[in-house]
């Protein structure tokens, strides 16, 4: 049966272009960028400038957009590598959605002679819980490869055939037995609620401030866009032009406002129907089982030159990630981070995943002392001193939307702005992570919030061509049904390719949280565990002091 599977491999995917006469070519590479990469092609053209005048249109805000010429391109652009094949009928029953316990995996050619720096190809093909195979595309996938005793890992390369095959690319990286895991993240069906919940219901998480004056408080509800006549509280950040409004207060003026904090989820949002599509037990993150072996022996090669245009960007091995473009140095003891961080101001700007960085090093390092700030627990601003090494280590998370508990009115600061306020040079170093608050908005409200921070990366290297300015991207994390519709990793995976892109090319470094997440042996966890935060603040220190070669 697994012989039939692997003669089919040929046929079933040849006549699949990589690019299928859609994107320039340019955009080749791009989609190969980011961990448990996913190639697909697309045929669907006519559909994006709907889509985008669509989305604009419901969601108020983005249609009083003023994009220069240039602007309205990229974003077309962005939003058609990232377009997401769809099923061929809007009726699909849960009985023919894709049912990962009927799917199974083959190695291709898996007693061949692999040698370090090769490929593995694996095909996957799909089934519904009929156990009857797929006609189209459009799961989503993630893959690795592993050897548990040698605490190695690294993700694959995903193709969609677009006919309920897939192909996935992985580079063997180390010697040894290898082995192959392949899970379904989420249906082709299921993907398709994730999109309608993302035009059509970008208020699933709502937030509220405080108004208070003398005696008198009142909280109401504020989002990037508020539906119906009410009369509001126009907060638009008068720099950047990030839009943010508040149902007015019916006493108080909107200049009363103290604090913003997260309101809630959305219930009821789905059908009866689609919530089949998210069962954490069924079709959740669910592993595909293998039809035929699902690990091959590699040999040691004496010399590998890397490629690095080839996925992925690094690998695990005794738990220690490798970066394949840049040599890494592994920061084991305090005094080597003091060392290199001596004399030196960082920035931490973002979210609750780049305070954990803030968290490590105020722990790790003796010397570097949390100061006080009064700040609520978790939300900071956050500040940690070392006085003998002359050491300034800041937190400050990013402006709304941020699903955090209470900010003060006045610690709402965009990224943008704070770059603008540095003076930068050889000392100052920025670690900068956006992302997981963006996952219910429409993507336009990401781009822009990316190319407002773009400018003021741009500006500041320009000024002081000396900082380091880090990215850390996305990563993965455990999935419920509930979950799901909020934090998906597909939601993350989109709005990750869309940040890869409209950095690629600047003067930035990236931290590949996505892949360290991805390829790591433990559960995926939105806050990943202490070793993997380890080896990410490996990578940023690397950069902010690189190996003498």
């Amino acid at each position: 049966n697994s012989k039939n599977f692997v003669k089919l491999h040929v046929v079933i995917c040849c006549s699949i272009t990589v690019s299928g006469n859609f994107f320039p070519s340019q955009h080749l590479d791009d989609v190969t960028v980011s961990g448990s990469n996913w190639i697909t092609e697309n045929n669907d053209r006519h559909t994006l400038s709907q889509t985008t005048k669509i989305a604009r249109k419901l969601y108020c805000g983005y249609e009083q957009q003023t994009l220069s010429k240039r602007e309205q391109a990229e974003e077309e652009s962005l939003l058609a590598a990232i377009q997401w094949p769809k099923p061929p009928d809007d009726k699909i029953t849960f009985a023919q959605s894709t049912d990962p316990a009927h799917s199974d995996f083959v190695i291709v050619k898996p007693s061949a002679l692999f040698k370090v720096g090769d490929q593995l190809e694996v095909l996957v093909r799909m089934k519904d819980f009929q156990g009857k195979p797929k006609q189209y595309g459009g799961d989503y996938l993630q893959a690795r490869i592993h050897s548990p005793l040698l605490k190695a890992g690294a993700v694959g390369r995903v193709l969609d055939c677009h006919n309920g095959f897939y192909k996935v690319f992985f580079t063997l990286l180390w010697p040894g037995e290898v082995k192959v895991s392949v899970s379904l993240v989420h249906p082709s069906e299921a993907i398709q609620v994730l999109l309608r919940l993302r035009e059509e219901r970008p208020d699933r998480v709502y937030f509220k401030s405080s108004f208070k004056s003398g005696r008198f408080s009142e909280t109401t509800e504020c989002n990037v866009c508020l539906p119906g006549d009410l009369p509001v509280c126009n907060f638009t950040d008068l720099y950047t032009g990030e839009p943010w409004f508040c149902y007015k207060p019916r006493k108080l003026s909107c200049a009363s406002r103290i604090s913003h904090a997260k309101g809630g989820y959305q219930k009821g949002l789905l059908t009866q129907e689609e919530s089949l599509f998210f069962q954490s037990d069924v079709n959740i993150k669910r592993p595909i089982f293998p039809s035929g072996p699902d690990s091959v022996i590699v040999k040691p090669k004496a010399f590998t030159a890397e490629d690095p245009n080839v996925s992925p960007s690094g690998y695990y091995y005794q738990d220690q990630w490798r970066p394949r473009t840049h040599r890494i140095h592994h920061f084991n003891e305090s005094d080597d981070i003091t060392k290199c961080l001596q004399g030196k101001v960082i920035h931490l700007f973002g979210d609750s995943t780049v305070r954990q960085w803030f968290e490590y090093l105020t722990a790790f390092v003796p010397d570097l002392v949390e100061f006080n700030l009064g700040s609520p627990k978790n939300v900071g601003p956050f500040m940690s001193v070392d006085l003998k090494h002359n050491i300034l280590l800041k937190f400050r998370c990013h402006g709304p939307p941020i699903r955090f508990t209470t900010v003060f009115s006045s610690e709402l600061r965009y990224i943008a702005n704070e770059l603008n306020g540095i003076v930068g040079g050889r000392n100052t170093v920025i670690a900068i992570t956006v992302w997981s608050h963006f996952s219910t908005f429409p993507v336009e409200v990401y781009i822009r919030r990316l190319r407002n921070i773009r400018r003021s990366v741009i500006q500041l290297l320009d000024r002081s061509p000396k900082t380091v300015i880090v990215i850390r991207t996305a990563n993965v994390q455990e999935l419920g049904p509930e979950v799901s519709l909020f934090n998906s990793d597909w939601y993350s995976f989109q709005l990750d390719s869309v940040m890869r892109k409209m950095f690629s090319g600047i003067a930035v470094h990236f931290v590949d949280a996505w892949e360290m997440s991805l390829a790591h042996y433990l559960p995926h966890n939105l806050h990943p565990k202490e070793v993997i935060v380890k080896n990410q603040i490996n990578t940023f220190l690397s950069y902010v002091c690189p190996l003498q070669t």
